[in-house]
């Protein structure tokens, strides 16, 4: 590929070893940085004081060694005075920087090889590797002149010192090979990114000839009013488009006529990102944008030309490399006018894949639907593998608004939102689990303590006076549950038996919760690929010395047996939990990236296997207590929520929860996590609703509803949101 470059010094280079044989030259020399003043960018070449000047081949490294390091001008600075007369320090600054950034070059290495020197001349080569982002490494021999003036040497530059083939008023352009972005499917092949056409329509105020007819039009194909419409282009110049608004290709089809009808409407297209349906899954999916200009180098560096769209959320940027394919291109040499000279290397694209999730599109839309405009989320798994088959954070966004031309309203809308809808509440919300908590303590009672389900019995008047009459707890039930056993204490939810329990496993070792806690998956991440998620908070006696600077009480123990105290969790930690004592106790790593396309015939397909990463610390006996007690959460006459569960043909089983958070006039976060069916489990699903009230009267009917569109039945009604049936405990003050 080099040949014709090396041609050009041949001659040159026999003329050197014949001069360097008589004169006992040897090694190949190395570059050093002159000890000598050197020029400024500007003006006359600075010349030194001295009766010898160094070898030629001593301003031939320190030139090449400024290139290495960037540094323009100490390069310009020992340039001859004929060659800065030729080309000032911008312009020759620019030369170069042009020259490697449209050749993609990341570094520059040289290496001298042989020097030349009669009377007041001189040629030194040297070896130039350009290390490029998109065609790899660009290896030529070349030869640097230099010209000797005040007893100093000094280069005689031309562009042919950048590359060989460049002398002579010539240049580098690379022509790109881009491949289009590819496309993020649902589990069963429904688009949730894709490549398609977005219409921008808008006004060109001068135009128009009847505004009423025209806002109608308007009105009818987006959705938005004509006080609205009519906002967006009013302060336009009369010769000025006005974008209004972003419509599916096929709206604008559908009413082409229409619009076609009415001066002063315009339609522009474009070829770009867009997100069927809007807003299914955003949180997950993601969205695109214009290169960040805080990143243009590392994209530079991986190829790109820098005016691309690349993800910068979601699974759209986790998976970039797949989605983008990489970049090809042919490196050529043009002259001034951009007729091509020759190619100087050549690099194939690499085709994009497209990413499969785990996702059930449908269910999505459902779910999200279900949540509505709450604060909370809601997370659906496959208890067999991890899978998630949905996640809905809300309140939500449409990601159209981040590509549209004409989204600068949406963007601004969702940007300025207080319910902060970017913020994904099912994997970077940590919130007090409350009651859900009991089924790990549950566990640790019967692991730890040696506790009974049925044998072990607590009497529960209402109230708890465990640690004296000065820190009475009240139970949720005012009245009490009278005697109760353990099972039947985790169905009711009774919290004098976990007032009680807390305290029996402080006394037993006061890691043992936050043993087990950490045993069901709580304090660290869950490690979903591509979606941001926290790991929450299991706090233990070490944790709040080494935070806190204080020691741990019997009351911080008790708190956290009711899921309360410093303890945090996320929607998604709490349904892999769910879905670990549905299954029988396997702790899956969650999952949303079901597979990844090939690339043509260069890369195989990929597809995610499950992947256990736990076990839950109990026994298969005890386990089986637990899941017949959360069975009675929704069947029996004691469970929390069995009334919202009457006359479902599935059978549930689950968990409510009501998390004290704020003062007392701020309403608790209402949980339920759950599994269906019940006799023979398939899903995973929680549901947290931020402020909303008690587990059972807002979450556990979003949890059958959840159920019902899974299984394809009709949704029942949910009850008023003002409903109460029962209050939250109050967290344990410390002795």
């Amino acid at each position: 590929m080099m040949t014709s470059c090396k041609l050009q010094v041949a001659r040159c280079k026999s003329a050197i070893l014949l001069i360097l044989l008589l004169v006992g030259c040897g090694s190949p020399l190395t570059t050093q940085s002159p000890n000598y003043p050197t020029a400024q960018p500007t003006g006359q070449p600075t010349t030194l004081p001295s009766n010898q000047p160094p070898p030629p081949e001593t301003t031939a490294a320190a030139f090449l060694d400024a290139w290495e390091s960037g540094d323009y001008g100490a390069m310009y600075a020992r340039l001859s005075i004929a060659s800065q007369t030729a080309i000032d320090a911008e312009s020759f600054t620019q030369r170069y920087q042009n020259a490697l950034t449209n050749a993609t070059v990341l570094t520059v290495t040289t290496r001298l090889q042989s020097a030349l020197q009669e009377d007041d001349q001189a040629h030194v080569a040297y070896e130039l590797t350009l290390d490029t982002a998109l065609v790899g490494a660009l290896i030529t021999d070349t030869v640097m002149s230099l010209s000797l003036h005040a007893g100093q040497w000094w280069v005689d530059w031309d562009a042919g010192l950048i590359w060989p083939q460049l002398a002579g008023g010539r240049y580098f352009r690379m022509d790109y090979t881009v491949p289009v972005r590819a496309n993020i499917y649902d589990r069963a092949g429904l688009g949730l990114a894709t490549e398609g056409t977005i219409v921008t329509i808008g006004v060109i105020p001068g135009q128009v000839e009847d505004e009423n007819a025209l806002l109608g039009a308007l009105a009818l194909v987006t959705g938005l009013s004509p006080d609205e419409i009519r906002g967006r282009y009013i302060a336009s110049p009369a010769d000025w488009k006005a974008p209004i608004a972003d419509i599916p290709a096929e709206v604008s089809v559908d009413h082409n006529d229409l619009l076609s009808s009415i001066s002063g409407i315009y339609r522009d297209e474009k070829v770009g990102r867009i997100y069927p349906l809007g807003s299914i899954a955003p949180h997950v999916v993601g969205w695109v944008a214009p290169v960040p200009a805080e990143q243009l180098d590392a994209y530079r560096a991986q190829g790109y030309r820098g005016d691309e769209w690349v993800g910068v959320s979601g699974l759209e940027a986790w998976g970039e490399e797949m989605l983008a394919g990489r970049h090809g291109g042919a490196l050529n040499i043009v002259t001034a006018v951009g007729e091509r000279v020759t190619t100087v290397a050549e690099q194939v694209a690499v085709p994009s894949r497209a990413i499969y999730t785990t996702l059930d599109r449908d269910l999505q839309e459902q779910v999200q639907q279900i949540l509505g405009g709450r604060k909370g989320a809601i997370v659906v798994l496959d208890v067999h593998s991890g899978a998630v088959l949905a996640l809905a954070s809300g309140p939500g966004f449409d990601s159209n608004a981040f590509v549209e031309p004409a989204g600068a309203v949406g963007r601004s809308q969702i940007l300025a939102d207080p319910g902060r809808p970017l913020f994904n509440r099912a994997t970077q919300g940590t919130y007090p689990s409350a009651s859900v908590f009991k089924i790990v303590t549950t566990a640790a009672a019967l692991e730890e303590a040696e506790m009974h389900p049925d044998h072990t019995i607590f009497y529960c008047p209402g109230y708890w006076e465990g640690l004296g009459p000065a820190s009475r707890k009240g139970c949720w039930k005012e009245e009490g549950h009278g005697d109760i056993s353990l099972r039947d204490g985790l169905t009711a939810s009774c919290d004098v038996v976990f007032y009680a329990v807390g305290q029996t496993l402080d006394g037993v070792g006061q890691d043992v919760i936050p043993r087990f806690g950490r045993g069901f998956g709580f304090g660290e991440k869950t490690g979903l690929d591509g979606v941001l998620e926290e790991g929450g908070l299991m706090p233990d006696p070490d944790w709040k010395v080494n935070t806190i600077g204080e020691q741990w009480w019997v009351g911080d123990t008790i708190n956290i047996a009711i899921g309360q105290g410093y303890l945090l969790v996320t929607p998604l930690q709490v349904a892999r939990m769910i879905a670990a004592v549905a299954n029988g106790g396997t702790l899956y790593r969650p999952y949303v990236i079901q597979r990844i396309g090939p690339a043509g015939d260069t890369l195989p397909e990929q597809v995610t296997q499950p992947e256990a990463v736990g076990a839950l610390p109990v026994s298969a006996e005890h386990l089986a207590a637990i899941q017949d007690a959360l069975l009675g959460v929704t069947t029996k006459s004691i469970g929390t929520a069995s009334h919202r569960f009457t006359g479902l043909s599935i059978p549930v089983a689950g968990k409510t929860g009501t998390a004290e958070v704020g003062g007392p006039d701020t309403e608790p976060h209402s949980w339920f996590a759950a599994y269906a069916p019940a006799d023979n489990p398939e899903i995973a699903i929680v549901v947290l609703a931020e402020n909303a009230g008690e587990g059972s009267s807002v979450a556990a009917p979003l949890t059958r509803q959840v159920v019902e569109a899974y299984y394809g039945l009709p949704l029942s009604p949910l009850p008023p949101l003002a409903e109460e049936d029962y209050a939250p405990p109050t967290p344990t003050p410390q002795p």
